[in-house]
């Protein structure tokens, strides 16, 4: 990292205050709640990470509704507007509604067009946007997953609308569950590689399998890696192995990670065993990666991770791994949390999704 070098951190006190859900711990619906932001920002102030003159606030671009049809149905937004305006309600089982919700959720898009855009005409080097809701599930038509409107997808359509940006973009999905929402705008899109590595149900069997791997222009574009529940550290990088020549084959002239945290082991609703080494780690190869096919162009956009006590830490390795910074975990996650290895069990899904990719991917043959 150079000494010009700056990370932008989109930031609001808003999405630290607001859109409460009005329901009792441990409902699934409550754990997507403002201290997931509050407790990030306490714990910056905490360790003086402002004080690194490497790293610059960023604000939420104000936008208008109008824009939220890039991505969205009328009928929806509006629905989303009317029961805000109503001040409660349930969208798809999985999503409350408050009466902050829908401002809310079109600041997190503002938040999340500030932080890819500001890399992309580089005037910071890198980003990470801390916004909520969360985005990677909400449909065109419907919120679903604790979100609502689909941030990276709308984002993505607003630059090439309004920017004309229509270079090519690589996600990378690294929450504890598919991104089905984000999947289903770029599909049969050569110009964005979408890669989701997340938690698979290989019992009763679920979406998000090796076999989807997009359609038409966008076939190999889409691929999944899906994981068995349990990993550890020590098995959760292998993923890069894959990603990593197909990324240099690609050679995108930006990388968004969709950034969840709910592998850590004491996320309520993941069931991995994740610490936040694992995101300082993937976080210094991912730039890495970044610095060498697109001159650093990366930018990290908060979706899920709900475990307070772990939230502050692991977006703090993030950090330090794009300021290439020695990060130290703290002392309670130095545990053993599972002797039980799922390497065997990652390595032969790798190999079979490496069977299914090697006619989309010169590097895999």
């Amino acid at each position: 990292m150079t000494a010009d070098q700056k990370i932008g951190i989109v930031i609001d006190e808003d999405f630290a205050l607001k859109n409460n859900p009005p329901y009792p711990h441990p409902i699934f619906l409550s754990y997507e709640n403002p201290l997931r932001i509050k407790v990030i920002l306490e714990y910056f102030e905490k360790i003086n990470l402002w004080e690194d003159k490497r790293i610059v606030k960023l604000e939420p671009k104000l936008i208008n509704e109008e824009l939220l049809k890039l991505a969205h149905t009328k009928y929806y937004i509006d629905t989303v507007k009317r029961l805000s305006t109503f001040g409660s309600g349930i969208l798809d089982e999985e999503v409350f509604i408050t009466k902050d919700t829908f401002s809310l959720a079109k600041k997190a898009v503002g938040g999340t067009i500030e932080a890819i855009e500001k890399v992309i005409k580089k005037e910071v080097s890198q980003s990470i946007a801390l916004v909520r809701p969360p985005g990677h599930h909400a449909l065109r038509e419907k919120g679903s997953g604790l979100c609502i409107f689909n941030n990276i997808a709308t984002t993505i359509l607003y630059l090439r609308k309004e920017i004309r940006y229509n270079k090519k973009i690589a996600i990378v999905d690294i929450d504890d569950h598919f991104g089905d929402g984000l999947v289903q705008y770029f599909y049969d899109d050569p110009n964005v590689l979408y890669f989701s590595i997340h938690e698979f149900d290989f019992l009763e069997n679920d979406i998000g399998f090796i076999t989807e791997l997009g359609e038409g222009e966008g076939l190999g574009k889409n691929i999944n890696f899906p994981i068995p529940a349990g990993i550890t550290d020590n098995d959760f990088l292998i993923f890069l192995d894959l990603l990593e020549p197909i990324l240099k084959d690609y050679n995108p002239d930006l990388i968004i990670v969709a950034m969840g945290f709910d592998m850590y082991f004491a996320d309520p609703i993941g069931n991995c065993f994740l610490t936040s080494i694992s995101y300082n780690k993937f976080a210094e190869k991912i730039l890495s990666i970044a610095e060498e096919l697109c001159e650093g162009k990366l930018a990290f956009v908060l979706e899920g991770g709900y475990s307070l006590i772990g939230l502050p830490f692991c977006v703090q390795a993030v950090i330090s791994g794009l300021l290439n910074k020695k990060y130290e975990q703290p002392h309670f996650e130095k545990i053993t949390l599972s002797s039980e290895s799922k390497m065997e069990e990652i390595l032969q899904i790798k190999s079979k999704l490496e069977d299914l990719l090697k006619n989309c991917w010169k590097v895999l043959k």
